[in-house]
């Protein structure tokens, strides 16, 4: 090893064992010092440093993560210098110097230049706080680096974290007025550096640069015209390309065999136009970083739905298979009822009931439990003898359900009804599916093209849009602001970041930029449920858990409700508010919603009106709550220690501050019973507007008895949607577009 190399790994060394004086050092000096001999460079002897201090870990010293992360920290800050052509500082560089050549660059948008004084860029340089890279995991800061700070054309890491945080703040807050737009920029900072929150991976990744969208989720119902279907699939490679999440609604689509323009038998049904879906998932591959995500739903009356709930399946005639796609059923109340009593279930053509009955049966729902307008439709399509059909057991249909989920994971489960009639603005619209991820539930509509004529040598096409579905997420970090006790604080700056989004964010689908607009639609979130369980010591099996859950999702909508409001009267309600229940009140009697305070706050709402039009959305967050050092979402974890494991990489992790006061706190997943996981969820549902992505973890072994003892649990409970039934056996990606 050169002298320069012993010198400096001493000078590691001695800054670890400062650092963290309750770990073992002397067992990490003697094999560090043994084995790093061999190394003739700086370099190599700090990976093999940072992969000792792994070597290490164990669910007994959890902390060597924070020592191989500061050693990880030294090369990102060397290698960042170096890309910036400066030599290695103990503190940040010059921040303004790195905005202005990213800028000049081509890499930051020059609003934030032209936002943002030299003196003001200089004064929020002043606030980075190289202390707070401190709070980082290993893979946490591996996470980051790798994936969302900013590089230069040629791929060289140029930011450093707390400038990506601090990037963030200013690019969200560059429209605030001038008198209050530093400070918010610095509570922003605040929230965002000291791990209380995270944004969405969108945003985390493109807010302050040139390029990119800035939202995470979108919803399109897809017309039943052939103009239609093509315009939805161009629009879904367009949110793809940049890097959004897609939820699409099939319900409209006339079924196999259905008459194409009188002609009978003509139609191919839903499953072609999945296999082009799956195509452009595949092929737009959002700069070769990923491939697109895309959900397809169906409903359970519709006679494709065998075929439809096969296509993931790994087995049959390839040609009706699209692996590549992610599936979830839009379930009324009616057929649980059938499938409890085992009873037989209808499969109608979409098409040919618009056609006889002069209505759309996905049109509706029962706006009530036991009865409503969806029911008794149903029930005159089973009397109308014009009408073809399919008779099916309903169990025999929830049996295809339950071994496509035991295989791939998939449908995810979409409660109509309940999502329904729990919609805040029913007044505008229907909400006939869900996204990518299962947490966000807007109204929706197709978008139609009206004429399509030519004036002057050009042709000049004209649409009806209709509401697609845009969601901005972000997520509070459960367990670091509970414990900090700062959940009001976070909640009023988190609100304004999210709504700013709206009005920062480039769109490249004009539909989804009305849409944004007219409901200016919030996904706030949460993370670290597990986490706050553990350090809060209460069982995941316990009433006192289900208890919590109901109590704290009560206070942060409370808190998210005010702050939206406080921003409504500020700068004006979202555009359809009037005649929502935000304004009638509704919201808050069906919620139950009794007390002095909320009655004061029912008022407010009334009065100012909302500024958002939806407010919360759990989404699964598993990429964005390793950056954070927590749990993800509202999930346990797998294991107390595990590996995460990726493509070019394979990284030990442990339970976040796993002690031996919190080790019996973590239950793995697999072992916790999940009725125990819907009482919690049953419970935090009431006070989240939109949905929550929940996912069931169960045994290659399970009963399909059991399997649907769980599905009609959910569905008993009030549960809107269900994700991912994850079964020991399967392996399942994630979704990165929801990350918040």
């Amino acid at each position: 090893m050169t002298t320069v190399a012993k010198t400096r790994l001493g000078d590691w060394l001695n800054t670890l064992s400062e650092r963290f004086p309750r770990l073992s050092m002397d067992n990490y000096l003697e094999k560090a010092e043994k084995l790093l001999n061999k190394n003739q460079n700086e370099e190599e002897t700090l990976k093999e440093c940072i992969r000792r201090a792994l070597d290490e870990m164990s669910t007994k010293e959890p902390d060597w993560t924070f020592a191989a992360a500061s050693l990880f920290l030294e090369s990102l800050y060397e290698k960042a210098a170096k890309n910036r052509g400066l030599k290695a500082a103990a503190e940040y560089p010059p921040f303004y110097e790195m905005v202005d050549h990213m800028t000049e660059n081509g890499i930051y948008d020059a609003a934030l230049i032209q936002a943002y004084s030299k003196k003001e860029i200089e004064e929020l340089g002043a606030v980075l706080d190289k202390e707070k890279d401190k709070l980082f995991t290993y893979i946490g800061i591996v996470t980051l680096a790798e994936r969302y700070l900013a590089r230069d054309h040629e791929g060289n890491v140029i930011e450093l974290p707390q400038e990506r945080f601090m990037i963030i703040s200013m690019a969200l807050m560059r429209n605030e007025a001038a008198a209050n737009r530093i400070a918010l920029v610095k509570e922003a900072y605040w929230a965002l550096s000291n791990l209380y929150m995270t944004v969405a991976t969108p945003t985390l990744t493109n807010a302050g640069k040139v390029s990119g969208q800035l939202s995470s989720c979108f919803i399109d119902t897809m017309d039943d015209s052939l103009r239609g279907i093509f315009e939805s699939n161009t629009d879904a490679a367009t949110v793809s390309k940049n890097g959004g999440g897609l939820g699409i609604y099939l319900g409209k689509i006339r079924s196999r065999g259905s008459d194409i323009r009188g002609f009978k038998g003509n139609s191919s049904g839903c499953l072609p136009w999945m296999k082009q879906l799956n195509n452009t998932a595949v092929s737009v591959d959002q700069l070769g970083q990923r491939q697109g995500a895309i959900a397809v739903y169906q409903d359970i009356w519709n006679k494709d739905i065998i075929e439809f709930l096969d296509a993931k399946l790994n087995n049959g005639d390839e040609r009706k298979r699209t692996h590549d796609l992610f599936t979830g059923v839009c379930i009324p109340d009616l057929f649980m009822e059938a499938v409890e009593k085992r009873e037989m279930w209808c499969l109608f053509d979409p098409h040919e009931i618009r056609q006889v009955m002069g209505f759309s049966l996905e049109d509706s729902y029962d706006e009530k439990k036991g009865g409503g307008t969806f029911r008794r439709r149903y029930e005159q399509c089973v009397r109308n003898s014009r009408l073809s059909r399919v008779d099916i057991s309903a169990i025999e249909i929830m049996k295809r359900i339950m071994k496509s989920q035991l295989e791939t994971g998939t449908p995810f489960m979409f409660y109509r009804d309940t999502v329904n009639r729990m919609n805040p603005n029913k007044h505008a619209g229907m909400i006939y599916c869900s996204n990518l991820c299962t947490e966000i539930t807007q109204n929706q509509s197709v978008t139609r093209v009206v004429s399509e004529t030519t004036e002057d040598g050009k042709i000049i096409i004209k649409k009806e849009p209709g509401d697609f579905v845009v969601c901005n997420l972000s997520s509070i970090s459960l367990a670091r602001t509970v414990s900090d006790d700062c959940l009001e604080r976070l909640i009023m700056i988190q609100v304004r970041m999210l709504d700013n989004v709206i009005d920062v964010n480039t769109l490249d689908v004009p539909q989804a930029e009305m849409t944004n607009k007219k409901y200016r639609a919030i996904g706030l979130g949460t993370f670290g449920w597990h986490h706050l369980l553990a350090l809060k010591k209460l069982s995941w099996e316990s009433e006192e858990a289900v208890k919590y859950a109901d109590e704290l999702y009560e206070t942060i909508n409370y808190l998210v409700i005010k702050a939206s409001a406080a921003l409504a009267e500020e700068k004006g309600a979202y555009p359809a508010c009037s005649g929502s229940e935000w304004d009638t009140g509704g919201y808050f009697e069906s919620r139950g919603y009794s007390s002095e305070r909320w009655k004061k706050l029912k008022y407010k709402a009334a009065k100012s009106g909302m500024r958002n039009g939806y407010l919360m959305a759990v989404a699964p967050n598993a990429s964005t709550s390793i950056i954070a050092n927590s749990t993800p979402s509202i999930d346990p974890v797998f294991n107390k220690m595990y590996s995460e494991e990726k493509k070019n990489y394979r990284i030990p992790v442990t339970a976040p501050d796993l002690s031996p006061s919190t080790f019996w706190y973590y239950k793995s997943a697999f072992v916790i019973d999940q009725h125990w996981s819907i009482r919690q969820n049953s419970a935090r549902q009431r006070h989240v507007d939109q949905s929550i992505s929940f996912n069931l973890y169960v045994t290659n072994s399970i009963k399909a008895k059991e399997l649907l003892g769980l599905h009609l649990d959910a569905w008993q409970s009030g549960l809107k949607t269900t994700y991912y039934t994850r079964s020991t056996s399967s392996e399942l990606e994630g979704c990165e577009s929801c990350e918040s």
